[in-house]
C-alpha cells in the first residue's frame, strides 16, 4: 500500500532531518551497485513540512504535559530520547536552542500546533487555499489566531530561520543516514561487494530483504542456487549444508536435500508486503523513553519497512507487537534445505504499473532452484492522494496489461517448476468503518484527534495516502471498493485463463476480510489489526494471521506448491545446528 506519499512517513522524515546535519553515521561500506543513482525527494514541500511541524509541536506540548514540565524542559527531554549515535542528541539540543525560545513563547500563549505551524509558515497561508488543521479550530478562529501568533513573533528568530530550515530540508539526501535511501531506485542491496544481489549487511536492502550472502567476495555463492557438486567442499547456496558423511562419503546436500523439492519464496509487492511500520511510541509522549528511538537508524535505512517481520519473508522474532509468522518460516520449518532462500522485493508506493519490469528479482533459470512468487500489490492501484481520486485509479484493462507484462517477464526469469500466487486487493473499506471515530496516537492523551480528523487534515493537504477509502464520503468509499473488486477479478481471471512455460498461476482472494472476520469471531477488536500511526496498513498481528491463512489455502488447493516435508530436518539440525531464519 502506498507510502511514498504517505503523510506520516514523510512527517517523520521532517521531524528527524534537522537532527542529521553534519553527522557521520557509521555503516560498513561495500561497493555501490550500478543500479543506484541519485533521485530527487519530491516530498520536501509545504504540505509535508506542515504535517511534520504539527506533529513535532504536538509531541513537545504533550511531553510538557505528561512530565508537568516547562516547554524548554520538554524539548530537552525529547532530545535526550534520541540516540547518541551520529550526534543526533547534541544536534537536537543545538536546534532546540535556536528555535526553542519562540516555540516556548507560542505554546505558553496556549496556541495549538495548527496555529503555530501556520504562524511560522511551515503550513501554507495561501489565501486561495484552505487553512488545513488537524485539531478543532480555536474559539477565536484559525485565521485570527494565526495573525495573533505572527504578531507575537514579529521580532523572532524563528521567523528569520524558517527559510533556512526549508532550504536545508531540500538537501536532506546529503545526510549520511539517508544517502542509501535516497539513491536507491531499485530493490537491490546497496552494500553488495560481489554484485550478486545478495549482501552480508542487514539493512539498505540487505539480508533483512533477501537471504544473507555467505561469501560476499564471490558471486557464485548466494542463496537459492542449485548446489555446485552437491556442495561437497563449499556451501554454494548458503543454506548451511555442505561437506560429506564420513561413513558413506555421500555429500550431505545430496543425502538430505535431493528429492525434497526445495525452493525459495519471493514477493513482489507494496509497503504492506514490505511491512511498513512506524512505532506508535515515536508519536506518543506518554510512552516515550530513552529506548523509544533505539531502532530509528535501522528503520530509516529500511525505508520504515520491517521485511524481517513481514508475512511473506519474516524470519525474526517480532519486536513491534504481535508475533512473526511468515510463508518463508513455514517453508523453512518444513524443509531446512530452504534456509535463507527468500527475497522481499516489495517497495513503498508500488502498484501494478511499477511491477511491469521486475529487474530486481534474482533467479537464474539454469543454475537456481524454482521459486514461489507472491504478487501482492494490495492497494495502490486504487489508492492515491488526488482529490479526483477515481480518475487516477488503475482501470481493469490497464490492470490486465500491467499484470500480464509482469508475468511474461517472470517467465523469462523463473526456473521451470515455479509458481506465482496472485493476491487480491485489500478490503480497504474496513479502515473507515473501524477507525474513523477512534483516537489517533497523537490524540489519545487529550482525546482531541480522531482518525476522521487526521484523514481530513491529510486530504486538505492533498497528501492522503488513500483518498478513496480514508474519507468520510461513503459514496466515494463504495466506488473505491467497487474498483478494487474489479481489479481483483482481473487477477482471478488471469489465474484461470493464462498459461506460462515455467510456472503456473494461483489466485488467493479476500485475505484481509477473512482475517478481520476470524479476529472478530475470537471476540477481539478489529482495531488491533491496523497500524495505529498511519491508520492504513495491516499490522504485525494481521500479517501473521494472513500468512497462516495463505499457507493453509495454498496447501489445500495445491499441496505440491511448497514442496515435500523433509524427513531429515532433525539430522540437519544435529549436524549443522539451528542457524535461525536468516
Amino acid at each position: 500500500m502506498k507510502t511514498k506519499g504517505t503523510a506520516v512517513f514523510l512527517c517523520l522524515l521532517f521531524i528527524l532531518m534537522p537532527f542529521l546535519e553534519g553527522n557521520e553515521f557509521k555503516f560498513s561500506h561495500g561497493n555501490v551497485g550500478p543500479n543506484h543513482t541519485p533521485i530527487d525527494l519530491p516530498f520536501v514541500s509545504n504540505r509535508y513540512t506542515c504535517i511534520g511541524c504539527v506533529l513535532m509541536v504536538t509531541i513537545i506540548e504533550q511531553l510538557a504535559q505528561v512530565h508537568n514540565n516547562s516547554v524548554q524542559e520538554a524539548m530537552t527531554t525529547l532530545c535526550g530520547y534520541l540516540p547518541e549515535e551520529a550526534r543526533l542528541r547534541s544536534t537536537c539540543i543545538v536546534l532546540a536552542e535556536l528555535f526553542g525560545p519562540d516555540l516556548i513563547k507560542l505554546i505558553n500563549h496556549k496556541l495549538n500546533a495548527d496555529v503555530i505551524c501556520h504562524a511560522v509558515q511551515l503550513c501554507s497561508n495561501d489565501p486561495v487555499q484552505p487553512f488545513c488543521h488537524v485539531f478543532q479550530k480555536p474559539k477565536a478562529g484559525l485565521k485570527r489566531s494565526i495573525k495573533y501568533a505572527q504578531w507575537i513573533l514579529k521580532e523572532s528568530s524563528i521567523m528569520r530561520n524558517t527559510e533556512f530550515l526549508s532550504l536545508y530540508l531540500r538537501k536532506i539526501c546529503n545526510q549520511p543516514l539517508l544517502k542509501g535511501l535516497c539513491e536507491t531506485k531499485s530493490s537491490l542491496p546497496m552494500l553488495d561487494i560481489d554484485q550478486d544481489n545478495f549482501s552480508v549487511f542487514p539493512s539498505l536492502r540487505g539480508y533483512h530483504w533477501r537471504g544473507r550472502d555467505c561469501n560476499d567476495t564471490d558471486n557464485s555463492f548466494y542463496p537459492g542456487r542449485r548446489p555446485e557438486d552437491w556442495d561437497l567442499i563449499r556451501d554454494s547456496n548458503c543454506n548451511g549444508i555442505w561437506g560429506f558423511d564420513p561413513e558413506d562419503k555421500i555429500p550431505y546436500e545430496k543425502k538430505f536435500c535431493d528429492g525434497t523439492d526445495s525452493r525459495g519464496i519471493m514477493v513482489l509487492g507494496d509497503s504492506a508486503a514490505a511491512h511498513f511500520h512506524i512505532p506508535p511510541e515515536w508519536l506518543t509522549a506518554i510512552n516515550m523513553s530513552e529506548q523509544t528511538f533505539s531502532n530509528l537508524p535501522v528503520a530509516i535505512s529500511n525505508e520504515f519497512d520491517w521485511p524481517q517481520l513481514s508475512m511473506y519473508t519474516g524470519y525474526q522474532n517480532s519486536t513491534i507487537g504481535g508475533w512473526t509468522e511468515s510463508i518463508y518460516l513455514q517453508l523453512r520449518k518444513n524443509n531446512l534445505c530452504n534456509h535463507r532462500d527468500y527475497q522481499n522485493l516489495a517497495k513503498n508506493g508500488y502498484s501494478s504499473d511499477n511491477l511491469r519490469n521486475t529487474n530486481s528479482l534474482s533467479r537464474d533459470q539454469e543454475l537456481d532452484k524454482p521459486a514461489v512468487v507472491f504478487y501482492a500489490v494490495i492497494g495502490n492501484d486504487v489508492c492515491n492522494s488526488h482529490a479526483d481520486t477515481l480518475k487516477h485509479m488503475t482501470t481493469p484493462k490497464q490492470m490486465k496489461l500491467n499484470v500480464m507484462t509482469t508475468l511474461e517477464h517472470l517467465d523469462t526469469l523463473l526456473p521451470k517448476g515455479s509458481h506465482v500466487v496472485l493476491v487480491a486487493l485489500a478490503a480497504g473499506h474496513l479502515l473507515w468503518d473501524i477507525l474513523h471515530d477512534k483516537y489517533h496516537p497523537i490524540g489519545q492523551l487529550n482525546k482531541d484527534v480522531t482518525y476522521n480528523q487526521l484523514y481530513g487534515f491529510l486530504s486538505c493537504l492533498e497528501s492522503n495516502p488513500c483518498e478513496g477509502w480514508m474519507n468520510k464520503n461513503e459514496t466515494l468509499r463504495n466506488l473505491t471498493t467497487e474498483r478494487a473488486n474489479q481489479l481483483s477479478d482481473v487477477l482471478k481471471e488471469i489465474a484461470v485463463s493464462q498459461k506460462f512455460h515455467n510456472f503456473d498461476v494461483i489466485y488467493i482472494g479476500r485475505i484481509y476480510e477473512r482475517v478481520f472476520a476470524k479476529w472478530r469471531q475470537m471476540g477481539k477488536d478489529p482495531v488491533d489489526l491496523i497500524e495505529p500511526v498511519d491508520g492504513f496498513h495491516p499490522n504485525q498481528i494481521a500479517s501473521a494471521l494472513g500468512a497462516d491463512l495463505i499457507w493453509k489455502e495454498v496447501v489445500n488447493m495445491r499441496p505440491e506448491v511448497f514442496g515435500k516435508n523433509n524427513p531429515y530436518n532433525e539430522e540437519i539440525t544435529a549436524i549443522f545446528g539451528d542457524q535461525g531464519g536468516h
